[in-house]
C-alpha cells in the first residue's frame, strides 16, 4: 500500500547527475565560468607554495615599478610585489565569498524552511523579520554590520553572511510552498509519515536546486561587498593583502601607477563574472523544463 501511494512522487529515469551534466557542458559561457572560477581557486590554493615573494616585503629601491621581469605585475606604492599580493589577495576574497555565504545558507535555508512548511504565526514571525532586513539595500546594511563589529575580514565575512540571510529565508519559504502541495508529499502525509521524514526526504531535496544556483550567484555578490567593505578600510586589515584594499591604496596614484589599481580590478571582474555565468548555467542545468 505504500509503494502505491508514494507512486505519485515524480520518477526520472536515467541518472540524474548525468543529465545535469550534459545540459551544463552544453552551456558554454557557464563553462567559461566554470574555468574562471577554477582559475581564481587553484591559484588562491596555490599561494602558500607558489615561489613568489612575500607580499608584505617592502623594497624601497621599488617603489612603484611599472611591471617587469623582476616584478611581472609591478610593485605598490612601498615596493611591494602586486603579483604576490594578488595571489594572496585571491585567498580574501574567495574565502569571504564562501564562508558568508555558507553563514548566509545555514541561517537562512531552516528558517525558510519552518517558514513555509509550518505557517501560522512561525511563518509571519520570520517573513515580517526578513522583510524588515530586505527593506534595507545588502551593502548599505553589510557596511553598517562590519562597522558595529568592527574592521576585519572574519567580521566583515559575519556582516555580509547575515545581510545575504534573507535572500535564502525567502527563497527557501517560496519552494517549501510550493513543493509541500505537491501529491506525493500529501501522500506521504497521508500514510502517517513524521514531519522529519517529510522534510528529508521530499522537502529538502528538491529545495536544494535552487538553493545552490543563488548561493553560486551570491558568492559572486559577496565578492564584490568584501572588496567594497576592504576599499572603506572595513575588511582585511593592512599589511594583509586584499583586491579592496589594494584598490583603496591604488586610487591614490592613478597617474604615476595605473597598474596598482588595473590588476586588482581586472581579477575582481573576472571573478565574479565567472561565478555569474556559472550560477545561470547551473540554473539552466538544474531546471527541468529545460532539454
Amino acid at each position: 500500500m505504500t509503494d502505491t501511494i508514494l507512486s505519485a512522487e515524480p520518477v526520472l529515469t536515467g541518472k540524474p547527475e548525468n543529465r545535469v551534466w550534459k545540459k551544463f557542458r552544453r552551456h558554454k559561457s557557464a563553462m567559461v565560468g566554470g574555468v574562471l572560477v577554477t582559475f581564481f581557486l587553484l591559484i588562491a590554493l596555490a599561494a602558500p607554495i607558489l615561489p613568489i615573494p612575500d607580499p608584505a616585503a617592502t623594497d624601497w629601491g621599488a617603489v612603484r615599478k611599472a611591471p617587469s621581469w623582476a616584478h611581472w605585475m609591478g610593485t605598490d606604492d612601498i615596493g611591494r610585489d602586486v603579483m604576490s599580493r594578488m595571489i594572496w589577495g585571491a585567498q580574501a576574497s574567495l574565502l569571504a565569498g564562501v564562508v558568508s555565504v555558507s553563514i548566509a545558507v545555514a541561517i537562512g535555508v531552516p528558517l525558510g524552511v519552518v517558514a513555509g512548511f509550518f505557517g501560522g504565526w512561525t511563518d509571519a514571525a520570520i517573513s515580517r523579520c526578513t522583510e524588515a532586513l530586505l527593506a534595507a539595500p545588502f551593502l548599505i546594511l553589510a557596511i553598517a554590520l562590519a562597522a558595529f563589529l568592527g574592521p576585519s575580514l572574519t567580521n566583515a565575512m559575519i556582516a555580509i553572511g547575515i545581510s545575504a540571510t534573507p535572500i535564502f529565508i525567502r527563497l527557501t519559504r517560496g519552494q517549501v510552498i510550493s513543493i509541500k502541495s505537491e501529491d506525493y508529499v500529501d501522500s506521504a502525509r497521508a500514510i502517517g509519515l513524521p514531519t522529519t521524514r517529510i522534510l528529508s526526504r521530499y522537502i529538502l531535496p528538491n529545495v536544494l536546486p535552487p538553493i545552490l544556483v543563488q548561493a553560486t550567484l551570491t558568492i559572486a555578490t559577496a565578492i564584490i561587498a568584501e572588496a567594497s567593505l576592504s576599499f572603506l578600510g572595513l575588511g582585511q586589515q593592512p599589511p594583509e593583502p586584499s583586491w579592496g584594499s589594494m584598490l583603496n591604496t591604488a586610487k591614490n596614484f592613478l597617474n604615476q601607477a595605473p597598474w596598482m589599481a588595473m590588476w586588482p580590478g581586472i581579477s575582481i571582474f573576472l571573478v565574479v563574472l565567472g561565478f555569474n555565468l556559472l550560477g545561470d548555467g547551473l540554473r539552466d542545468a538544474l531546471d527541468p523544463r529545460e532539454h
